[in-house]
């Protein structure tokens, strides 16, 4: 018995230092780098089973288990040989562009081939249109072939393909039949599930409706409450554009509302961009129309005219009738309607008579150089502050502005309250006056009229002349000539006299008689203003933007 043991012990130690050489040999026969990449591969798979296998295609060498691990076999008892392949990491992948940007395999398989294949098909067969199109798979390469009824449907079938992870590239070799019946059987399917299901959603969108009108409704008679509006602003435009806006803002929320309710609401980001791009046309189309409102909004706020007031815009003058959210009407001195569009208006220089009532209004009269123009002045101040539309503050002035070749020119400075007077008038009437008191005060008012003198040889070749005498070319020397003022001469020429009091005498007989006082009357024209107030009374569907609440600049 105690041999048998001893020879077990003796044959168990050969078994170990056979293992242990064959481990040695395999060890340092292998070279350094498989050695290394087996050891990893070790590592990397210490937890698959030690009786998994990897055929030959895939990997081509396994290595042994390492020293330690043939050791602990030795300890263990078991066997020192390693009992089945070490399996390692998988191969390595090429990294490359397809259509569905997949990465392609180094080593496909018919089996995948036939999978992506099975795949495809299965799909098509359940999409109408697709059914007839047939699929071949080659190295991942998918060729579609067959029909389809147009360029949608074949679009779909390649777009479906690529989305499969195993898909290399696809080739299209579908033929678009174009076919009259199937594209118009497809369209009819599809109206007729659009019918349907608008059929199916009818009473939501009734209901959509329904809130979008009472919505709307109530912005609408919220809108129309002008007392709240003009409470909260005194200007009436921006009253209405403030009520206006209110009414939009109730439309747009209440369409919201509606869309939501039926699950549409990117209808709404479609209208409203669609309304963005047509109102960037509109807006280049109508600019001259924006242009008018924008300056009637700020012309309402600013206020600088009211009605009745009389103005000149630029080159025209008339009275204010009505300020339109478009124009502004004006009724002239002559009696016309006059519409000047607001952008003019509200660029234009408006000159404001209404504004202040004090008008001066100017007039030159000129007088002899004998005569002392001082005298003068008093003279025709005198003369205007008789007259009753005359102001007493501001006070009528009369200054020298310059001597001319016969006369000192004298210019009277007269004021007025246009509101009460007619400015055209007053001036005729101060005119008048004056000149008539300086007349009547021996003050001349020549004329730039000259008069030649000849010398005494000239006068009596003329005598010869008449008498039919011939004359002496000697004689026609014109030996001075000199040129003086008629007033000079009017006490030598008692005509100019005489015809003056003729005149004075024939303007006291006509101003003496009916109807004279009109002549006189300085007051503003009543038909023109009756036209006026007739104008303003005139029912008219443009607001009038002109309030005597609104403060004005």
């Amino acid at each position: 018995m105690i041999a048998f043991f001893d020879h077990l012990s003796i044959h168990k130690y050969l078994q170990v230092l056979g293992r242990l050489l064959l481990s040695i040999i395999i060890f340092y026969g292998l070279p350094a780098h498989a050695v290394g990449e087996e050891l990893e591969s070790i590592a990397a798979v210490s937890n698959v089973d030690s009786n998994t296998s990897i055929s030959a295609e895939e990997e081509p060498a396994t290595a042994p288990k390492p020293e330690s691990n043939v050791l602990e076999s030795i300890e263990d008892g078991g066997s020192a040989l390693p009992t089945a392949p070490t399996p390692i990491e998988a191969p390595p992948v090429i990294s490359g562009e397809s259509t569905n940007n997949a990465q392609i395999e180094t080593t496909p398989t018919p089996q995948k081939d036939n999978d992506i294949r099975q795949r495809i098909s299965g799909i098509f067969s359940e999409i109408d249109g697709l059914q007839t199109v047939n699929v071949s798979v080659t190295q991942g390469v998918v060729t579609l072939t067959g029909e389809t009824p147009n360029e949608k449907k074949a679009q779909q079938a390649i777009n479906l393909t690529n989305r499969l992870t195993d898909v290399v590239t696809v080739e299209d070799k579908i033929n678009r039949t174009l076919d009259v019946q199937d594209n118009v059987s497809t369209v009819y399917q599809g109206l007729k599930t659009q019918g349907t299901n608008l059929v199916k959603a009818l009473p939501l969108l009734l209901v959509g409706i329904v809130i979008f009108g009472i919505v709307a409704w109530f912005g609408s008679w919220l809108s129309k409450r002008q007392g709240i509006w003009q409470r909260l602003t005194p200007n009436p435009f921006v009253a209405e554009l403030l009520s206006q806006t209110i009414k939009v803002i109730f439309i747009v929320f209440g369409l919201i509302l509606a869309l939501s309710l039926i699950g549409a609401e990117t209808i709404l980001g479609t209208l409203l961009g669609g309304a963005g791009v047509i109102g960037i046309a509109v807006g280049f189309a109508v600019k001259d129309s924006i242009e008018n409102y924008i300056a009637s909004l700020m012309l309402s706020i600013r206020q600088p005219f009211r009605a009745r007031d009389q103005v000149k815009i630029n080159e025209h003058e008339g009275i204010v009738v009505r300020l339109t959210s478009r124009a502004t009407i004006l009724m002239t001195l002559d009696g016309n309607q006059l519409r000047i569009p607001n952008a003019e208006v509200f660029k234009g220089i408006i000159l404001n008579y209404t504004k202040n009532p004090e008008r001066r209004f100017t007039f030159e009269l000129g007088v002899d150089a004998n005569d002392d123009p001082l005298a003068a002045i008093k003279v025709g101040l005198d003369a205007i502050s008789t007259l009753s539309f005359v102001l007493d503050k501001p006070k009528a002035i009369a200054v020298i502005t310059h001597v001319g070749d016969s006369n000192i020119v004298l210019e009277f400075q007269v004021w007025v309250d246009q509101s009460e007077t007619d400015f055209a008038k007053a001036r005729s009437i101060a005119i008048r006056e004056t000149k008539h008191a300086l007349e009547n005060q021996g003050f001349s008012l020549p004329e730039p009229i000259y008069r030649i003198r000849f010398n005494n040889k000239l006068e009596k070749a003329f005598e010869h002349m008449q008498n039919g005498k011939g004359i002496d070319s000697s004689e026609l020397t014109v030996t001075s000539m000199t040129s003086v003022p008629e007033n000079e001469q009017s006490s030598e020429n008692p005509a100019d006299d005489k015809d003056k009091k003729q005149a004075k005498a024939r303007a006291k007989q006509i101003l003496n008689g009916d109807n004279a006082d009109d002549v006189f009357d300085a007051r503003p024209d009543e038909k023109l203003m009756e036209k006026v107030e007739q104008e303003i009374a005139e029912s008219s569907n443009e607001t009038d933007l002109l309030d005597k609440n609104s403060p004005q600049e």
